[in-house]
């Protein structure tokens, strides 16, 4: 299995979620986002979201945490 991500989507008014993606989706949205018309389908871990691209105003991702060992 591909592994995800945390990345917020920020919306002009303020609006923010939370999704998880993989690489090549937060590479697809990233693309979409180069010409902000219409909505883009973004598949994520836990359903499709539909995103109104013109209404985006920052994306900000959170690489997954890398550790070794037992953490308590």
């Amino acid at each position: 299995m591909a592994e995800t991500e945390i990345v917020e989507i920020g919306f002009k008014g303020g609006q923010v979620i939370a999704v998880r993606l993989t690489e090549a989706k937060l590479k697809e949205l990233r693309k979409a986002l180069e010409k902000p018309e219409g909505f883009a389908d973004v598949e994520t871990k836990g359903g499709t979201i539909a995103v109104a691209l013109s209404e985006v105003s920052f994306i900000r991702t959170d690489p997954p945490v890398q550790a070794v060992g037992f953490s308590g």
